[in-house]
């Protein structure tokens, strides 16, 4: 939850906000309604003074009626105010002469303009922008500053950096500005994990799976590059069509389903698996916290896939019973066994997330058998097998330590800024020239930016890509540019780039002018990392590691008896193969009959997925 935020925009364009996009989440659903804006109309401003798309000033800027509107704001209580004027991407000198006059008038009040957040193009998805980034920009301050003043307090000496959602780490200073660039840091941790675990395995591309209690989150990885857009879009799903922010976020799609993910039938006697959650509290019924609805971990439980004796790495007695009584209850209204009713349940969610992945990968033009999975979160490997089955990926990797890889992901992290910025021009002769004076102005612009905050200038490493779009086109798709830059030797190579990267996903080219729409430049530099210790063989057997043996449900096939290894005692070299289960304190890894796993030498399971 954020604070009272006003806004303060160019005058005519105050109900942007509230037009937003014409288009619904379900085109057939009539009575949609779009969701409120997050400043009400009365908290909406004008000043007159206008630029056109070149940045060329139209309408002087008139500040005359700008004290009136601070004295407004006041005395409503606003805490924050956003400053977004029409084409401001291209030149933000009137949002600078409000932001100063604004500080000078209400020096208590937080004020962000849009300039400094975004330099792209698209009035609706800028305005909102910078409004969440306002509305978050007090207490994400606060808490920041209170932090760093608690850990310096308690003897702290080194440089605090917070994690963004690009996949880069940050100074607390610039985050604190720009707190809106935190938005998906979490998800982005392991994914950034999931990257650096390919590179030092030598894989390229890979799938990341993160499972968690509530949710389950993919990513793709091309090339050891993790994908970063920045037109992403908050709370959006089928019923909603969400809140936009133009900020460098990674590509993932993210679904309501997770290891607390409930089990419903709905008045067609159909069963959903999400994308309401039990949470922590009561959590799953298993954990005897009066829960009465079940969720995946406890058909996986009923199923045999969790040892119920070792329920939460042995800290926790599974309530059994409960589990019992409530998928009684559900396959009563299905008319099945509760056997039937679990794996049921654990069938649905392994689709969804299937579905999830295929948006990520096939949907744009990806096919996921050239992949491999990597899947962490505590419910990661649970599922892995059976989902890489289905999209017949070959090869599924649990990292050690499975149920904290994004913590590793983060402390892996490099120093990262993402500029982006709407920039027009043909592809043709002319455009090498112009973007390198581009590209020069953005490099020049990191530089400063990290040198002001201490950092060497000089070991900053730069990537650039360019959005491309067939001409009268609306949307664009991004390309990396070759490290030499752009030169008219390579226009055709790049051309063919975008159009090959156009066609994996729109399935066809077109024979007219390429544009390009948007730059966008990486800047990062590393800051430190911690190196990946191979895990040391202490002469274990195979024998030594396993726990016992216990009947499981894997679907497909039925029961049998699986072997039950104790991921403690698993070390380097260690092979074998389904129906097995690797039980650790924090995850637990399937491994279905047909396939076979090892332990590489950092201790992570990899399994080469068989026939089912």
């Amino acid at each position: 939850k954020g604070v009272k935020t006003g806004l303060i925009t160019t005058a005519g364009f105050r109900d942007v906000l509230e037009i937003s996009r014409g288009d619904r989440p379900n085109f057939f659903d009539l009575a949609y309604r779009k969701p409120p804006p997050f400043v009400p109309r009365h908290l909406r401003r004008e000043v007159s003074g206008r630029m056109n798309y070149h940045g060329e000033e139209l309408v002087p800027l008139d500040l005359s009626g700008l004290p009136q509107i601070m004295k407004e704001f006041e005395a409503e209580s606003v805490d924050a105010i956003a400053v977004c004027l029409l084409h401001s991407y291209a030149n933000e000198a009137h949002e600078v002469a409000i932001l100063e006059e604004a500080k000078r008038i209400s020096p208590n009040i937080s004020i962000v303009a849009s300039h400094q957040i975004t330099r792209q193009w698209r009035e609706y998805e800028r305005t909102n922008t910078a409004v969440l980034s306002a509305y978050v920009q007090p207490i994400a301050d606060r808490y920041l500053t209170n932090l760093n003043n608690s850990l310096i307090g308690g003897g702290f000496s080194g440089s605090l950096y917070i994690m963004q959602s690009n996949c880069g780490i940050d100074t607390i200073e610039s985050t604190r500005q720009t707190p809106i660039t935190m938005v998906e840091s979490g998800p982005a941790s392991g994914v950034w994990g999931a990257a650096e675990l390919g590179r030092l395995l030598g894989i390229q591309n890979v799938l990341a799976l993160d499972i968690g209690g509530t949710t389950a989150k993919c990513s793709l990885i091309e090339d050891g590059q993790v994908q970063v857009i920045s037109d992403y879009w908050i709370e959006r799903n089928q019923e909603n069509s969400g809140y936009p922010i133009l900020a460098p976020v990674v590509d993932i799609v993210e679904i309501g389903n997770g290891g607390g993910s409930i089990a419903w039938v709905d008045d067609l006697g159909k069963l959903h698996v999400g994308p309401q959650s039990a949470g922590a509290n009561p959590g799953p019924v298993a954990y005897g916290r009066s829960g009465i609805e079940p969720t995946t971990t406890d058909a996986n439980l009923a199923l045999g896939r969790i040892n119920a004796d070792y329920f939460c790495g042995g800290t926790m007695t599974a309530d059994m019973d409960g589990v019992n009584q409530s998928l009684e209850r559900l396959a009563s209204k299905l008319d099945v066994s509760t056997n039937e009713a679990a794996r049921g349940i654990v069938r649905i969610a392994n689709h969804n997330m299937i579905n999830a992945l295929k948006l990520v990968s096939l949907n744009r033009g990806h096919d996921p058998r050239d992949f491999t999975l990597i899947a962490f979160g505590g419910g990661g490997g649970m599922h892995a097998n059976a989902l890489a089955a289905e999209l017949q990926i070959k090869q599924v990797i649990v990292p050690a330590e499975s149920a904290v890889f994004s913590a590793w992901g983060m402390v892996m992290s490099d120093l990262r800024r993402d500029y982006f910025k709407t920039f027009l021009c043909d592809l043709d002769e002319d455009a090498p020239a112009r973007l390198k004076a581009a590209f020069a102005i953005l490099e020049s612009q990191a530089r400063v930016e990290f040198s002001s905050e201490g950092l060497d200038e000089n070991e900053l490493a730069f990537l650039r890509f360019a959005r491309f779009r067939y001409r009268n086109q609306e949307h664009s798709t991004e390309v990396m540019l070759p490290e030499s830059g752009v030169t008219v030797e390579n226009l055709n190579q790049i051309r063919e780039s975008f159009e090959y990267h156009y066609e994996r996903e729109y399935t066809y080219r077109l024979p007219t002018v390429v544009e390009v729409v948007g730059l966008h430049l990486v800047a990062k530099a590393e800051v430190g990392k911690l190196s990946l210790v191979e895990k040391r063989a202490t002469g274990r057997t195979l024998d030594d590691a396993v726990k016992g043996r216990r009947q499981v449900d894997f679907d497909v096939g039925g029961r049998f008896e699986a072997v039950l290894y104790d991921g403690a005692l698993m070390e380097p070299g260690m092979s074998f193969s389904g129906p097995a289960i690797i039980e650790a304190a924090g995850a637990t890894v399937v491994i279905n009959p047909g396939s076979n796993a090892s332990i590489d030498q950092f201790g992570n399971v990899v399994v080469i997925i068989g026939p089912e």
